[in-house]
């Protein structure tokens, strides 16, 4: 059966060659001797074969007969011709065709095809819809144009793509319905007509194979490779989405088949008329190659050529063609241009300056590895793509200026979206203006009513921690100078080493006397001067050589000087603001979805923003007072969470900082305006200064009739004016608790009076913190390695010991102040202090780190955080004197039992420990003066546990010397 092998269709196809045999019998009848003689011959030839003009619906008829179906086809298609066109017998839209002429054959095999190939971009709808139409046409004398051109698409032997326009010659085709069609009205034709896109609709009016399509048609096919291969460039470039479409591939297929070269290769060079360079093209996400360039990103225009092509090209507007590279490389002046497209293979290469106007937008390239492909003639087939290419680029170049402007508006000097509308508003009044070419006042932007809403988290004592920081970096640079000049002096006794290092030891006592603001660069050009420049002069042994070079390494490259600490100072605060800055945006995200609000935020040492909210943002949604109740409750969880996630993030920073976090409440609506000057908005009017003032001054500001700042690390400090903002806060305060997210103490403050304004109040309330996940994993595995390993002779070091130790740590380091990861640390020194003696009791500090370590490893705990648990375990060892306030904590925890009610019982627990495990029986009153003699000698370290424990101690001294002299 002879069908479309794609799609069905609404004809029974029978091929049949009736009306062509018809045109023969006359021919035969006709007084022309030689013409009816070989008509006549045609027709005895296929007597008794009825399917030449019954019709065929075998295909396999035609290669059987293909003889006597050339001769009948003979006039259709002369000898003469076969080898210039390209026609065969067919039926039209269908890919069944025969009797090719030798150029079509020539064609299809060159491509390896015979009957088998695919009319372009031909789909179901419009197959089935144009047959319907020929019916409409040919049978219902209708005048429908279908109007669009039909192509084969047919890659040759050099595999390029040739482009072909399908023309159809239907002079021997006849069409009409089977006997169950009924015919259409002319009312039904219309509707259909008026229906393109519902194919059902056409199939239930043609339903498939109920109409006889009987005959054949002739196929003549133009080469229009150019012609498309233009058109399609066009339309590609034309697309929205340029840097989307893989240019590469679809440059070098169309120039491959207009210059009818298959290896022919495309490249692109930009002209930035700015920097006066050439610059690689960023077409296709910047895959677009530039052989000219090769690697560079850009490069000069006279560098980048030799000097007779950058005339030609830059100077001449005129194509530029090697035909030969390595013939062109002999000249000397061209040896580093010829060697570089060499390099890549290119042996004839073609430059095209392509133009808008006199300006020049940059170059295209074509190159082949084989020599004169591209040449002189050829190369005038570019004025053929050139205008496309030119509207391209030009396009391309202004997209990118376009962007360009756009990342210079969204970093440097956006305009936030919620008020980008009234900028926009203005600007097309400007534009659409009378005076458009003439001066124009631009009207002030103003927003009125609006309700201000401030924020902070500031970084906790920033400028001590950066003066710190400096102070930290001095001293270790002076002492390290010191050590060189001692090291000098030993080895040459010069007096003036001497007098150096009095001047280096000077300014040791000067930093811890105060630091002063230019003290940094006093010591800094001393050290650049004096000293460098000395120890850059002197002759040197081994042992000096080697500290001067490890002190000259360790410089830092911008400042000449030690900068470690400064570093990871600076880059603490930088990764803090960043985080916070993070989520603030984020969640600001969400926040615009509540109401249409202005946002603006600063980095400075933390992150500051400003919130305004009102009718006037958003005068075309309706404002309601409880949009900005949402918006502080939003602003209030958002300040917690950021607060948490500092909490979370200071422990893997290289310096510990704190933050401080603020919201000021103000209830009364103000005005904003848009300076011109500055680019920014602020506050509009005097009455509305007042915000201002206290915006600027409050972070700083003490609990009346103290000296105590109202903000304080881990906790929100919300300032306000009067007793309704006291409530609302109140409320998101206790939903908050509901949620687990604050404290339960809410602190009420009265804030000191600022210049000008006073009455101020503030409530304060905790963030709670939740991540001690660490620490549950730690007591979990104290807790099991305990009772897997720990022997029973252990009385009194146990578990229960352990226990006592970290209650006794979370308690001083409560009255103590220590910040949250500091308390951590001893927390986790706590449970692992003992923990060596599941190893025995003989150095079981050291055994007590290494599991310890061994655990945190595991937990991935920083290298901070196990250097410091090591410190801290080693600090309760027997007789050590504790050296900062963390080791004094540690010391009293471990001997928080001295000041226990239940002292004598403990006391009872280690001397049977001791009785068992060193063998050491003492008797009653050996024993009781031991412990007299340990608690007598004994101190606490820490302010606490000194003014609360050591009565108690002191307590059980006496219970112990009473029960010594009960013995006597």
């Amino acid at each position: 059966m002879i069908e479309n092998y794609h799609y069905i269709s609404p004809f029974q196809i029978l091929i049949s060659f009736h009306k062509l045999i018809e045109g023969l019998k006359e021919i035969a009848d006709s007084d022309i001797d030689y013409r009816a003689d070989y008509a006549q011959a045609l027709l005895n030839k296929i007597d008794g074969e009825p399917q030449f003009w019954e019709g065929v619906e075998d295909a396999d008829f035609f290669t059987k007969n293909s003889t006597i179906v050339q001769y009948l086809l003979a006039d259709l298609f002369p000898t003469a011709l076969t080898h210039n066109e390209i026609k065969a017998a067919t039926i039209p839209f269908h890919n069944f065709t025969f009797n090719y002429s030798e150029r079509f054959k020539k064609i299809l095999n060159g491509a390896e095809l015979l009957d088998n190939f695919i009319i372009r971009d031909m789909e179901e709808h419009q197959f089935y819809i144009m047959n319907c139409t020929l019916i409409l046409n040919r049978h219902y004398k209708q005048n429908i144009d279908f109007g669009k051109p039909l192509f084969f698409d047919i890659e040759d032997e050099n595999e390029i793509v040739k482009h072909y326009r399908i023309l159809y010659n239907a002079d021997f085709l006849e069409i009409f319905p089977t006997e169950k069609m009924p015919p259409l009205s002319q009312k039904e034709i219309d509707n259909l007509v008026d229906h393109y896109d519902d194919l059902d609709l056409w199939k239930k009016a043609f339903p498939e194979r109920s109409w006889i399509l009987k005959g054949f048609a002739i196929m003549t096919l133009v080469d229009v490779t150019i012609e498309s291969a233009v058109s399609t460039l066009k339309t590609n470039l034309l697309k929205p989405d340029l840097e989307t479409e893989n240019l590469i591939e679809t440059f070098e297929s169309i120039f491959q088949s207009v210059f009818n070269i298959p290896d022919l290769r495309i490249g692109m060079t930009l002209y930035d008329e700015d920097d006066d360079q050439f610059v690689k093209p960023n077409f296709n996400n910047g895959n677009l190659q530039s052989f000219i360039l090769l690697n560079e990103k850009e490069a000069d225009c006279k560098n980048a050529l030799c000097g007779c092509s950058y005339e030609s090209l830059i100077e001449n507007n005129r194509h530029f063609v090697i035909p030969n590279v390595t013939e062109y490389a002999l000249t000397r002046a061209n040896d580093r241009f010829s060697a570089n497209l060499l390099s890549q293979g290119i042996e004839s290469f073609l430059l095209a300056p392509v133009r808008k106007g006199d300006k020049l937008l940059g170059l295209i390239e074509l190159a082949s590895p084989r020599e004169r492909a591209l040449n002189s003639v050829n190369a005038n087939k570019l004025e053929l793509l050139l205008p496309y290419l030119t509207d391209t680029i030009e396009k391309n170049q202004n997209a990118m200026v376009n962007h360009l402007e756009a990342i210079i508006q969204r970093e440097y000097t956006a305009i936030h979206p919620s008020v980008y509308w009234k900028f926009k508003k203005e600007a097309k009044n400007y534009f659409y203006s009378n005076q458009f070419l003439q001066n124009y006042t631009f009207k002030e932007i103003v927003f009125k009513e609006v309700y201000p809403l401030y924020g902070q988290i500031d970084i906790k004592g920033s400028s001590e921690n950066r003066n710190t920081a400096i102070s930290k970096d001095l001293k270790e640079q002076l002492h390290q100078l010191i050590e060189i000049l001692e090291t000098l002096n030993f080895e040459k006794k010069i007096v003036v080493i001497e007098q150096k290092k009095f001047e280096l030891q000077s300014f040791l006592l000067e930093i811890d006397q105060g630091f002063k603001n230019n003290f940094e660069q006093i010591v800094h050009h001393y050290i650049e001067t004096e000293i460098h420049s000395f120890l850059k002069n002197t002759s040197l042994n081994k042992k000096s050589e080697e500290l001067i070079n490890a002190y000259f390494q360790k410089l830092d490259v911008k400042t000449g000087m030690f900068y470690e600490t400064r570093k990871d100072f600076e880059d603490t605060i930088m990764s803090i603001n960043k985080n916070l800055a993070a989520i603030l945006d984020e969640k600001q995200q969400q926040a615009q979805k509540i109401f249409p609000h202005y946002y603006e935020r600063f980095k400075t040492d933390g992150v500051e923003h400003n919130l305004y909210i009102g009718a006037s943002i958003s005068p075309e949604e309706m404002y309601d007072p409880m949009y900005l109740s949402n918006l502080r409750l939003w602003q209030l969880e958002t300040l917690c969470e950021m607060e948490l996630e500092h909490h979370q993030l200071k422990t893997t920073l290289p310096y510990t900082l704190d933050v401080t976090s603020l919201i000021l409440v103000f209830s009364s609506p103000i005005s904003i305006r848009f300076r011109m000057d500055e680019k920014r908005f602020d506050v509009d009017g005097s009455y509305n200064a007042r915000y201002e003032v206290v915006k600027k001054r409050i972070d700083k500001a003490f609990v009346k009739n103290t000296n105590e700042r109202i903000t304080q690390k881990e906790k929100i400090t919300i300032v306000y004016s009067n007793s309704s903002e006291e409530k609302e806060y109140t409320k998101y305060i206790k939903y908050l608790q509901h949620k687990n997210v604050l404290d339960d103490e809410i602190e009420k403050l009265e804030v000191e009076d600022l210049q000008g304004v006073s009455g101020l109040k503030a409530l304060r309330v905790k963030v709670k913190h939740t991540d001690n996940s660490l620490l549950i994993e730690a007591e979990k595995f104290i807790a099991d390695l305990f009772k897997e390993r720990l022997d029973c002779k252990y009385s009194y070091h146990n578990l229960e010991h352990t226990q006592n130790v970290v209650k006794a740590i979370e308690i001083l380091c409560e009255q103590e102040e220590t910040d949250s990861p500091m308390t951590e640390i001893l927390l986790l020194a706590g449970w692992f202090h003992d923990a060596g003696y599941v190893e025995g009791d003989e150095n079981h500090e050291q055994k007590s780190i290494k599991i310890a370590l061994e655990f945190l490893k595991e937990q991935n705990a920083s290298d901070e955080i196990q250097q410091k648990v090591s410190a801290l375990i080693s600090s309760t060892t027997f007789n050590y004197a504790p050296k900062n306030l963390f080791e004094k904590i540690m010391k009293d925890a471990d001997n928080a039992h001295l000041a226990n009610e239940n002292y004598p019982n403990i006391l009872g627990k280690l001397r049977d420990e001791w009785a068992t495990c060193t063998d050491h029986n003492y008797c009653d009153i050996d024993w009781y003066e031991l412990n007299v003699e340990f608690l007598k000698k004994h101190q606490y370290y820490t302010k606490f546990a000194q003014e609360n424990w050591q009565r108690l101690k002191e307590e059980n001294l006496k219970l112990i010397e009473q029960k010594l002299l009960n013995q006597a």
